[in-house]
């Protein structure tokens, strides 16, 4: 199976943005540590203050469903659920052939 890769966007309410960043960050560290990550990458944007990017690289299908249902991300969306001005925005990604 082919490898998945998910970018997530999101956006701080104005004055929450340290505590997003710590929370996804937390995330991450735990992330890596799960069955099939291959990659879980935190991004503050350098053009849009308060917005935060994940990039993440999962090893098949199966280990982004496990990560999507698993502890780690219900605890961080209950932690962020306060702080974002909106719900993330999900973009799973597929390769482009040139």
């Amino acid at each position: 199976m082919p490898q998945v890769k998910v970018v997530a966007t999101m956006e701080a309410k104005d004055g929450a943005g340290a505590e997003v960043e710590r929370v996804l960050t937390d995330l991450a560290g735990k992330s890596r540590a799960e069955n099939g990550c291959v990659s879980y990458e935190v991004f503050a944007s350098a053009a849009a203050p308060g917005t935060f990017v994940t990039i993440e690289t999962w090893a098949d299908e199966g280990a982004l469903e496990a990560h999507m249902r698993g502890l780690n991300l219900k605890f961080a969306a209950s932690a962020l659920r306060e702080h974002l001005a909106g719900a993330p925005a999900l973009h799973p990604l597929r390769p482009v052939e040139s």
